[in-house]
């Protein structure tokens, strides 16, 4: 990463959490030097909340992480008339820039800056007066698991480009080498291992406030650990099923929050506010439209064939007018994101389910993987079951496309799926010319430094 001679924890004095609000202690003009020496009770708290909110960052913005996935993945248009890049670059491109920061260089520097605030609090751990050992491993546990998440953005946008894991050293010391794509989701994996077993001797709640995207846990300002817990063996089991964990990742569904009869929206979301200092959900800004794909290629309903597939008619609306720019063009928008405080899913029970049917299909167990695969079919599209003989190949089309329909605009899931399975020569291409990217390029000011 590129050397600094100071590391800002960027903090402010009254930080909004999506409505959770807080007193914290500035850490504006903070350096990490000076948080690691003398630490506080306050400061530490303040860098913890603060890992969630950089975290955020870049998420939900028109040329964000969601956004610009979508747009690869051909999930959705980002029609901006004074822009031309978002069809230009991102869909006609031969390749994309790696000198542009945001379009081809992003998903980098935010993760990597995030990870390293969280170094710098579990470096400052051991030196805070005041604080519990069970506090410091519930403090370890939960900066650990966001930085898994931190990793995953990156290893998600360079996939076999690999990334830096080895990044906790001093300023000013040697770049951390380049680490394939294998080595890094297995550093994700022992990163929310490590956070598990922290957590485990953290007692039964954080010493700090969450946001409220962790209210379908806990309500109040405290989460208990025991449900964070259930939420990093959800996110494990999704590096799981990346490295072909099959077993794994079963076993680490059975210790998340997965309920096949409860909530498909039950999860850990982001969460978005208007007020002072808080960050809002941009998802829904006029410029993004759904590529016309999403709705064509729906299925109808089972009791209503001229009806759509449920979760379309739930997540797409008309567009007030249509719009064609560059050669495509679409009359729909997105609509599960109708305000600028809506949350953004970080993990829900709908994606838990549909990982457990993907790697029982994997392992061979095409009974309990179709019934998985059969609910999220009937429960979230109102669709048909499944008829007939299903054989391995046609379940893992189905599986496909059921994430596809499921996990719509929340993640780039439908990129990173396609790709997982070396299928991106299956998305659609809207005009001669185009083609689908299969990765971001790693910055060029990084391999400058590394030259």
């Amino acid at each position: 990463m590129k050397k600094t001679t100071k590391v800002v924890l960027a903090l402010c004095a009254t930080l909004g959490l999506g409505g959770c609000s807080m007193d914290v202690e500035d850490l504006n003009r903070l350096s990490a030097d000076t948080f690691e020496q003398s630490p506080t009770r306050a400061t530490a708290i303040s860098a913890a909340s603060g890992l969630l909110i950089g975290h955020r960052t870049g998420m939900a913005t028109q040329n964000g992480y969601v956004s610009m996935l979508g747009v690869i993945g051909r999930e959705s248009y980002v029609l901006d008339t004074a822009d031309p890049r978002y069809v230009g670059e991102m869909l006609a491109g031969n390749s994309l820039d790696p000198g542009s920061p945001a379009f081809g260089g992003n998903f980098w520097t935010g993760p990597y800056a995030n990870i390293r605030n969280a170094n710098t609090l579990l470096n400052a751990l051991d030196k805070v007066p005041g604080i519990s050992e069970a506090e410091k491993q519930a403090f370890r546990g939960f900066a650990k698991t966001i930085q898994a998440l931190d990793f995953l953005v990156i290893i998600n946008t360079r996939d076999t480009s690999g990334a830096p894991i080895d990044v906790n050293r001093p300023i000013g010391s040697d770049l951390a080498p380049i680490e394939s794509k294998e080595r890094v989701l297995a550093h994700i994996a022992q990163l929310l291992d490590e956070a598990q077993a922290h957590l485990k001797a953290g007692g039964e709640a954080f010493p700090f406030p969450l946001s409220t995207g962790f209210v379908d846990f806990d309500t109040g300002d405290k989460m208990s650990i025991p449900s964070f817990i259930q939420f990093n063996r959800a996110i494990k089991a999704r590096v799981d099923v990346y490295r072909k964990d099959w077993n794994q990742a079963l076993l680490d569904l059975s210790e998340s929050f997965i309920d096949p009869t409860g909530s498909y929206d039950k999860g850990v979301y982001h969460a978005f506010g208007t007020g002072s200092g808080d960050t809002v959900n941009e998802l829904n800004d006029t410029d993004i439209f759904v590529h016309p794909a999403v709705i064509d290629e729906a299925e109808a309903q089972e009791a209503d064939p001229t009806k759509k597939d449920d979760r379309v008619l739930r997540k797409v609306k008309l567009a007030k007018e249509p719009r064609k720019w560059q050669g495509v063009g679409s009359s729909y928008t997105f609509n599960h994101y109708p305000a600028a405080t809506s949350k953004l899913p970080i993990i829900r029970n709908e994606e838990l389910i549909l990982l457990r049917a993907e790697a029982n299909l994997a392992l061979g167990n095409i009974g309990p993987a179709a019934e998985d695969i059969n609910a999220i079919r009937v429960t979230s599209g109102k669709l048909a079951p499944l008829a007939g003989e299903q054989t391995a190949a046609t379940l893992l089309d189905e599986l496909l496309e059921q994430r596809r329909y499921s996990l719509l605009f929340e993640g780039g899931h439908r990129w990173i799926d396609m790709r997982r399975y070396e299928r991106l020569n299956q998305l659609p291409i809207d005009v001669a010319g185009h083609r689908v990217h299969e990765r971001f390029p790693i910055p060029i000011a990084e391999m400058d430094a590394r030259q």
